[in-house]
């Protein structure tokens, strides 16, 4: 097997709102911290408006019981097992699968929202990831399929009975979709939301500057800054191979999976950034762009509007 190499990448926030740099915290912000989504979040607004991160946060746990996939009391959970062919989806993940079902189609199925029963046998997110048994994971491709879905209206269409969907690639990018709306709806200007790789920029700084996301250089220890981008009202997904991954007899294996293969992809480049209005939508195309390769990467990115790529090699 070719060996996979480890690019790790993360964002850092250089802004008065954060500690990434060694200035004070503005006695003007206040921010709070939870973990959700497998990630540890922080939500940093004016302290006028304090009493909305309570708000925030309960907008956060409405995400994962939507979304995730191991929560037994979540929507998703009872998608995956579901005992008929037809489901009734919310209007929360009606736009998810929209978004990974077209993605799915501009990527000719690289990005695959049924990827569910391969993602288990790596088992990333586990206490135990390993390399799984050969057959096992070539029985696991099998079920992969993200054409036997279809929608009509809020009506999600199983073909197959086995299908089981991940959102994992998206769902990040429409909580920090649903948190800039929640705050923007409530007065809020000026906020910065850091999902750990996700970050979503509400306006500018309060000094009225725009706000400074440094992108870690992915062949440095952490803290070295490969670029600095200055973004105003603005999503920045930042995605590669740090996310998730294990070592095994001297490789490292990485979450970003091959569809057709089940097997870690081995992507041209260490890291993609994508700057754009919409989260979801960076969401999609950070992980897309990576599977797909830099030329077709680019060449997907273009056909959205306001939307800029980055690469790392």
């Amino acid at each position: 097997m070719r060996r996979i190499s480890f690019m790790a990448v993360f964002l850092c926030i250089l802004s008065l709102l954060t500690g990434c740099t060694e200035e004070e915290p503005s006695q003007n912000t206040v921010s709070k911290e939870g973990f959700y989504f497998n990630t540890i979040i922080e939500i940093s607004v004016p302290e006028e408006h304090e009493e909305l991160l309570d708000g925030a946060f309960e907008v956060c746990e409405k995400i994962e019981e939507t979304f995730s996939r191991t929560r037994t009391d979540s929507e998703l959970y009872r998608i995956n097992h579901r005992t008929e062919s037809e489901v009734t989806v919310s209007d929360w993940m009606l736009e998810v699968l929209e978004t990974g079902l077209t993605f799915y189609e501009l990527t000719d199925g690289a990005l695959d929202i049924t990827i569910a029963p391969v993602l288990d046998l790596w088992n990333f997110t586990g206490d135990d990831p390993h390399v799984p048994d050969e057959a096992a994971l070539a029985a696991a491709v099998e079920k992969v399929d993200g054409s036997s879905l279809s929608l009509e209206g809020n009506v999600l269409h199983f073909e197959r009975e086995d299908t089981q969907i991940d959102l994992g690639a998206l769902a990040k990018g429409y909580a920090a979709d649903k948190l800039k709306e929640y705050l923007v709806e409530n007065g809020v200007d000026n906020a910065l939301i850091n999902l750990g790789g996700n970050v979503m920029a509400v306006g500018t700084r309060l000094d009225g500057n725009p706000w400074r996301v440094g992108i870690q250089d992915p062949h440095q220890e952490r803290g070295v800054i490969l670029r600095t981008i200055e973004v105003a009202d603005k999503s920045v997904v930042s995605s590669g191979t740090y996310e998730r991954n294990f070592e095994q007899d001297g490789i490292l294996y990485h979450h970003l999976l091959d569809p057709s293969t089940g097997y870690p992809k081995d992507v041209e480049a260490a890291q993609v950034t994508i700057i754009s209005d919409s989260s979801l939508l960076g969401d999609a195309l950070s992980t897309s762009c990576l599977l797909i390769g830099e030329e077709a990467g680019e060449e997907l990115a273009s056909q959205f509007e306001d939307v800029e790529i980055q690469y790392a090699e």
